[in-house]
């Protein structure tokens, strides 16, 4: 579905208008923090999440797996009822936010398609390869206004992050870094006058990749509203070892989100593909050990993307156990 230049200012239009509302509205008003679940997972140092699009495009299904099921206080939102997050009508922006009320779901974070676009005058890779883009459709000319209504849904839904990338991966991204790095800068700019933090992920198809494409970028970037999605999976898949090779090369206090799948060699031995988690070839238990060790308190959310289960709903829920008894082994979670 293409989010139409009007679409886009009509929904930001309604968001504007927030704070003169009615609270029944909007979901969390401002003073008035979720209760805790009382059977949450028990002495985590993370926020356990599952993006809900993973899960199932049935939104309210989707919190009730989370919450009832996984005993999740966390859910990362990325696309529902068939529409990218940032399509989602002012009747559905508060239908969602009633089910995370409900379900006493916080948000980490707006998972946006910001900036998973081509560069400008850039030509396109010889040889590139699908893209993943959940329901969403952007020009590069909308980037100003996709990154305008991500910030108005996070304060809708009451979070204080929004991920995004660094363009679409090219063949050379040298002559282009230095406006592609001030379009970031800027962004984060904008992002840190509303109280909000962009988390660029580490993503195959993107410019910045692996662990040791994050540390340049990051570098580069020094905003501390310009933090880093950390995907080992996406590094993985990339060629790189993300723990302990990728991870040793970041910055600690520039992790801001960590996303978690797991990639197995093909059976030919040509490439990776998708696995569940604690079943591929990243080290996972040192992974969360060393982001307990370092003092990563954010969260850490299943993006199952694996489908060997035979459905998404079952998938996650056979990677989500994976991913609970790898953190079990890491210390970082009751048995």
């Amino acid at each position: 579905m293409t989010c139409t230049r009007r679409r886009v200012l009509e929904t930001l239009g309604f968001l504007g208008m927030q704070a003169a509302v009615p609270s029944f509205l909007f979901a969390r008003p401002e003073g008035k923090p979720l209760t805790p679940r009382a059977d949450q997972q028990p002495s985590c140092p993370f926020r356990l999440a599952v993006i809900n699009d993973e899960i199932t495009q049935d939104f309210e299904k989707a919190c009730q797996i989370a919450a009832n099921e996984f005993k999740l206080g966390w859910i990362e939102l990325r696309s529902m009822w068939d529409k990218n997050v940032t399509e989602l009508t002012p009747k559905q922006i508060d239908e969602a936010g009633k089910i995370l009320d409900e379900h006493k779901l916080r948000v980490t974070d707006i998972a946006s398609p910001l900036f998973k676009v081509d560069w400008k005058d850039a030509a396109k890779p010889k040889n590139s390869t699908k893209r993943d883009q959940f329901n969403a459709d952007f020009t590069f000319d909308q980037q100003d206004e996709v990154l305008e209504r991500c910030i108005e849904l996070a304060k809708a839904f009451r979070t204080d992050r929004v991920r995004c990338f660094d363009f679409w991966r090219l063949d050379d991204p040298a002559p282009f870094r230095a406006a592609i790095n001030q379009k970031l800068m800027d962004a984060a700019k904008t992002a840190g006058k509303n109280g909000m933090i962009l988390v660029v992920e580490n993503e195959m198809t993107c410019n910045t990749a692996t662990g040791a494409e994050a540390a340049q970028l990051l570098n580069q970037i020094s905003s501390p509203n310009f933090m880093l999605n950390w995907d080992p999976g996406n590094a993985a898949a990339r060629g790189e070892t993300p723990y302990p090779d990728g991870y040793n090369l970041l910055p600690k206090n520039r992790i801001g989100h960590c996303h978690c799948k797991d990639v197995a060699k093909k059976t030919d031995g040509s490439n990776h593909e998708w696995a569940a988690m604690g079943r591929g070839v990243i080290d996972w238990v040192g992974q969360f050990q060393a982001l307990k060790r370092d003092g990563y308190r954010y969260a850490v959310s299943l993006e199952t993307h694996w489908r060997g289960a035979g459905s998404p709903e079952e998938s996650t829920r056979q990677s989500w156990a994976g991913m609970k008894n790898v953190l079990q082994s890491a210390g970082a979670l009751q048995a």
